[in-house]
């Protein structure tokens, strides 16, 4: 998949629609630590629907730490230990604390890449399903 952070397409409106309804989410559950939320929104109307949640690190928050500065799977490991997050140094900046949400000036962008010339007999056709070639 392509992923573009920030968002690009969504209104502040909608951005906060979204940002409410996974705190919503996140405190319904009771999640500690790392979660991620996969929403479809229809662009003609704020109609949305949660298409996923994942409360633990993934490749998705590998991306979102590297686009962000923000060092997730440390700070999740803190919470885990009963830490709460005014207390977590931010292990990036070593002064602020985990207590902030990053906010981006700047635009990431993951494309995938298929090095399909190294391995001869692997299938060229792109599938639904991921597989490992290596």
């Amino acid at each position: 998949s392509i992923v573009v952070a920030p968002s690009q397409t969504l209104s502040n409106r909608e951005y906060y629609m979204l940002r409410n309804t996974a705190i919503k989410v996140i405190k319904h559950f009771g999640i500690v630590g790392e979660c991620n939320i996969q929403y479809a929104l229809n662009p003609n109307s704020e109609e949305f629907y949660i298409i996923e949640v994942n409360a633990r690190l993934s490749r998705s928050s590998a991306l979102a730490s590297k686009a962000t500065g923000y060092p997730l799977a440390y700070v999740a490991a803190k919470l885990s230990l009963g830490i709460p997050l005014p207390v977590i140094k931010n292990s990036v900046t070593g002064v602020t604390t985990a207590c902030f949400e990053p906010s981006l000036d700047y635009c990431v962008v993951k494309i995938p890449r298929w090095d399909l010339a190294k391995f001869n007999r692997v299938s060229t056709k792109i599938g639904s399903s991921m597989k490992s070639v290596g």
